[in-house]
C-alpha cells in the first residue's frame, strides 16, 4: 500500500470518548464516541491526536486513542513503520 509521493500508507484510527472510570478502557457511552478520522501515517494521526486530547484537557475522563488499523489489515507487516 503506497500513499500519494510513494509514501507507504500506514493506516491509522483517531477516536476517543468519555471513560467509566478512570485508569480504564470502557466508555461511558458508546453512542457519543468521537470518531476523529482515518490518517494515511502515525504522524498526521499523532497531530490530530494530540490537538484533541488538548483540546478536551479539562475533563479527566475523556481519552483519544490511536489504533494502527495497517496491523489489523496486514499483520504479516507487523513492525513495518513508524509506529
Amino acid at each position: 500500500m503506497s500513499g500519494k509521493d510513494g509514501e507507504q500508507q500506514l493506516l491509522h484510527l483517531v477516536f476517543g470518548g468519555e471513560l467509566k472510570k478512570l485508569g480504564g478502557n470502557e466508555f461511558r457511552d458508546l453512542d457519543a464516541l468521537d470518531i476523529v478520522g482515518i490518517y494515511p501515517n502515525y504522524k498526521t494521526a499523532h497531530a490530530a491526536w494530540k490537538a484533541k486530547a488538548q483540546a478536551s484537557v479539562d475533563n479527566a475522563h475523556m481519552r483519544y486513542y490511536v489504533v494502527h488499523l495497517h496491523r489489523l489489515l496486514e499483520p504479516e507487516l507487523k513492525g513495518s513503520g513508524s509506529e
